[in-house]
C-alpha cells in the first residue's frame, strides 16, 4: 500500500459506519466511503458539513457551519482549490499524492523536456504536478466545467506560464486523432471512469473499454517513454488486471507494477484503501517488458 502521508493542509481524521472525517484545510466534511465497513458506536458529531446519500441515488450535503463555495489547500509545492459538489466529490483525492511525487521525481531526474498526456483529467491534479516538474501537458477530459477547474488549479499553483494544451473532447476519439496525426509523447495518465459519455455522448465502459485504449496508447509512445499509470476506482477491479492489461500492450521494453493507494487515519494505525494503480516505467536493469 501506497500512502499519501506528506499532507498538511489535509487529514483523515476517523473512519467510522461507513463514513470518513476529514480536514480540507480549515474545514471539517463528513463523506460516505464504501471501503468503511467496520462498526463504532458513536457517530460523527463535530464537522462543519456532512453528505448524506439518497436511497434514490446521489445525495445532497448539509450544512452545519456556512462554508465558501470554494477554497484552497496546498501540497507541498501544489495549491488546489476545493468545491464540495455532488456525489460527495470535493475536486481532488488526496491519496493521489503519492502519484504526484513519482512522477514529479521521474520527470526532474529525466533531464530533458517531457511530453505528458493526461487522459480523463479531471481537475488536472496530476497535469499541476507534471507542469511543476517542468514536463509539457495536453490535458483531456470530456467535462467542460472540470477543465475549467484544471485551469484554476493551474493558475493557483502560478504555472499558467507553463506549457499546457486544454482539451476538451472524447478520450478515445482524442487518441484515435493523435495516433493520425503522429504526435508522440513521453508519459501518459489516465483515470479512467467506471462509467461515462464522452462531450458529444460518446459511451465509456471501464470493462469494455480499457483494453483497447492502452493498446491504442502504446502507439502514442516516444522511442523513449519515462512511464505509463493507470489509475482506477472501479469497484472490484483488482491491481492485477491494471497490470496485466499494461503487460500486454505495452511494447516497450520496462518494469511493470501495480497496487493499492491510500490514506491513513490521523493517531491510529488505521489504512483506508482509496484506489489502484497500474504503471509500466522505463527500467535500464530490467530485461523483462
Amino acid at each position: 500500500m501506497n500512502i499519501a502521508d506528506d499532507w498538511k493542509d489535509y487529514e483523515l481524521i476517523e473512519t467510522k459506519n461507513g463514513m470518513k472525517k476529514e480536514r480540507w484545510g480549515k474545514y471539517i466534511l463528513v463523506r460516505p466511503d464504501p471501503q468503511i465497513i467496520w462498526q463504532k458506536d458513536s457517530d460523527f458529531t463535530s464537522y462543519d458539513a456532512i453528505y448524506y446519500r439518497s436511497n434514490k441515488g446521489g445525495g445532497h450535503w448539509e450544512y452545519k457551519n456556512k462554508l465558501p463555495d470554494n477554497w484552497q489547500v496546498r501540497y507541498k509545492e501544489l495549491t488546489f482549490n476545493i468545491k464540495p459538489m455532488g456525489f460527495k466529490h470535493t475536486g481532488l483525492f488526496p491519496e493521489q499524492a503519492v502519484n504526484w511525487d513519482y512522477m514529479i521525481n521521474k520527470i526532474k531526474n529525466a533531464k530533458r523536456e517531457i511530453k505528458v498526456l493526461n487522459l480523463f483529467a479531471y481537475t488536472g491534479g496530476a497535469s499541476v504536478a507534471c507542469l511543476y516538474a517542468g514536463a509539457s501537458v495536453c490535458h483531456v477530459d470530456s467535462s467542460k466545467g472540470m477543465v475549467s477547474w484544471a485551469k484554476e488549479n493551474v493558475a493557483s499553483s502560478n504555472l499558467s506560464d507553463k506549457k499546457i494544451r486544454y482539451i476538451v473532447d472524447d478520450v478515445v476519439k482524442f487518441v484515435e486523432r493523435e495516433i493520425r496525426r503522429g504526435n508522440k509523447y513521453d508519459a501518459i495518465i489516465m483515470d479512467p471512469p467506471s462509467y461515462g459519455r464522452g462531450a458529444n455522448g460518446e459511451v465509456w465502459d471501464i470493462e469494455k473499454d480499457l483494453f483497447n485504449l492502452v493498446k491504442l496508447c502504446n502507439t502514442l509512445l516516444s522511442d523513449d517513454p519515462l512511464f505509463f499509470l493507470i489509475n482506477s476506482y472501479t469497484t472490484g477491479l483488482s491491481s492485477k488486471v491494471l497490470e496485466t492489461i499494461l503487460n500486454m500492450c505495452i511494447s516497450k521494453k520496462g518494469l511493470i507494477t501495480s497496487g493499492e493507494v491510500g490514506l491513513k487515519e490521523k493517531n491510529s494505525d488505521v489504512v483506508l484503501p482509496c484506489g489502484i494503480y497500474g504503471r509500466w516505467e522505463k527500467d535500464e536493469n530490467t530485461l523483462w517488458r
